[in-house]
């Protein structure tokens, strides 16, 4: 069995989650192929073709997939599709937009969220927020595969400098004509990007206003850390929803997770309850988020987390 993953990427350099989708790949088939789908993206397949169990990589560069509208993309995925037992790509925004359209004009089943890989056409996959686990069977000559990023280990490069993959140029299907890309804006920060920082320090609704992160901010600084929020605090508008943690914003897995004024609402455990360590900072002692906290403070985060950064700064 052969698998096609789509590579996420920029034009310029992979995104990280590509590393952990092939991890799970190699669950499910034997060869690995990567499509590389951009404009100019010729450089992205230099490290792609070094990755451990990539057997191909295949470039189709057209101006039509420059901003990676899922609405150009897919015909080329199903004109690949017939030659392949999967195609996968990572439950990213850009994976959860691409991977149901080439499912449904390959007249196939797309299987979301995939945790866990039990046989090459049975998957795991998290339901009812998180709070069970689906195993389920494709019955599909082809499988439509979107792999939750944290839920594998990131693939490594090739041992040495030999046994990298084949490349191959391939032409793209051009402009579908369905859909015009008018613009993006883009959030810059010097911190981790939050899905892949070793650690995040989040705020919720108990954190009162936005003007109340910067407490947050001094920790980050000093942890190297990511800063999240719960979806209660973005809707309030306290910070942006690229904050978010949570089933309807980013899920994540790192070392060390801290949450700071958030109750534990089912919808935000689904995003973080996969982290290593816990922390759970909460002036109510009976709030959810205590239940799964490896380690619980019941306490006023407005006199715990100045204490916490001149602690900090003894120590780092």
């Amino acid at each position: 069995m052969t698998l096609l993953l789509i590579a996420e990427h920029d034009n310029q350099n992979l995104k990280p989650a590509t590393l952990n989708t092939i991890t799970a790949a190699l669950k499910m088939a034997g060869d690995i192929h990567v499509l590389i789908a951009g404009d100019n993206c010729t450089a992205v397949s230099d490290a792609v073709k070094k990755i451990t169990g990539v057997t191909k990589v295949l470039i189709a560069n057209d101006p039509a997939y420059k901003n990676f509208l899922g609405e150009n993309l897919a015909p080329l995925i199903a004109k690949l599709a017939p030659s392949y037992s999967h195609i996968a790509a990572p439950a990213s925004t850009f994976g959860k937009n691409l991977i149901p359209r080439a499912a449904a004009l390959c007249d196939a089943q797309a299987i979301s969220d995939v945790i866990d890989v039990v046989a090459a056409d049975i998957f795991v996959r998290p339901i009812y927020a998180g709070n069970a686990l689906a195993t389920v069977k494709s019955s599909d000559k082809i499988s439509f595969i979107t792999v939750r990023p944290s839920a594998f280990a990131p693939a490594g490069p090739l041992a040495g400098e030999g046994g990298a993959a084949s490349v191959e140029n391939i032409s793209g299907t051009g402009d579908a004509g369905l859909a015009v890309f008018v613009g993006q804006e883009l959030s810059k920060s010097e911190r981790p990007e939050l899905t892949q920082a070793r650690i995040v320090i989040s705020g919720g609704r108990g954190m009162g206003s936005g003007e109340n992160f910067s407490l947050l901010t001094p920790i980050a600084d000093k942890l190297g850390a990511a800063i999240g929020a719960s979806r209660a605090a973005v809707d309030a508008g306290y910070v942006p929803n690229d904050y978010q943690v949570g089933q309807t914003g980013k899920i994540i897995a790192p070392d060390l997770y801290i949450a700071v004024g958030i109750s534990g609402a089912i919808q935000h455990l689904a995003g973080m309850k996969d982290s290593k360590v816990i922390v759970a900072i909460n002036k109510d002692g009976d709030a959810p988020i205590f239940q799964i906290a490896d380690y619980g403070l019941v306490a006023d985060l407005f006199q715990v987390l100045p204490e916490l950064d001149q602690e900090l700064a003894k120590v780092l």
